[in-house]
């Protein structure tokens, strides 16, 4: 493992530790008079039950043509950022609104910073993806991390508008460390559907992970 390798990965550690959260920022749905419900410091849940069927923390309401709309938590945190001087206010579609400080679980920590030194191979559109037959039959007989792939393998198919287009991998060669998505679900554009680990780096991978579940302590 070169001495870049390791600078590299302690600066990546040196930030999660002084740093441990996830800043998601909620925007207006669409144009309308924005009041919040929530407070700067109020801490938030996100939706829960075992179909996250029982919806998170409500956050904000927005008002369009007499028509009202509650928007929820998708994650648990602490409000930060609250824009207050938007209260009672007619606000654009997109306007950033407020800032949930979500805290990063070990295993949330581990594959953020995985995701930081895996090649992320993304989806091309907003579709729906499956793993090509060739390689699911791979991964069901010995799992996605025994799986070697290079530039040019058809290894995704794309269900889009009711037709299928095989996906070939552009990326680095090297093992299916990570998969992003459950086949048949419909991902967006620009989501990474695989991280993609070189044979070289698995090293600096399995010490990722050891030194993450050895220091954090949930």
């Amino acid at each position: 493992m070169s001495s870049n390798q390791e600078i590299h990965f302690d600066e990546i550690l040196a930030r999660y530790k002084s740093d441990p959260y996830n800043y998601v920022d909620m925007l207006a749905i669409h144009t309308g008079k924005v009041r919040f419900l929530v407070t700067e410091d109020s801490t938030v849940d996100g939706a829960s039950g075992e179909w996250k069927h029982k919806p998170g923390t409500q956050l904000y309401e927005i008002n369009r043509e007499r028509n009202t709309k509650i928007i929820t938590s998708k994650t648990n945190g602490t409000i930060s950022a609250l824009r207050s001087e938007l209260d009672n206010q007619f606000v654009e579609s997109g306007e950033k609104l407020l800032t949930i400080r979500h805290p990063l679980k070990k295993k949330e920590i581990i594959e953020a910073i995985l995701q930081e030194v895996l090649f992320l191979f993304e989806a091309p559109e907003r579709a729906r993806y499956y793993f090509s037959m060739d390689i699911q039959a791979r991964i069901d007989q010995k799992g996605a991390r025994s799986v070697f792939i290079q530039p040019g393998d058809e290894i995704i198919t794309m269900s889009l508008m009711k037709r299928d287009t095989p996906v070939y991998y552009t990326g680095e060669p090297g093992i299916i460390h990570s998969v992003y998505f459950t086949p048949g679900e419909s991902m967006k554009q620009g989501k990474p559907l695989i991280g993609v680990c070189a044979k070289d780096k698995l090293p600096l991978v399995q010490k990722i992970i050891t030194r993450v579940k050895a220091e954090w302590e949930s």
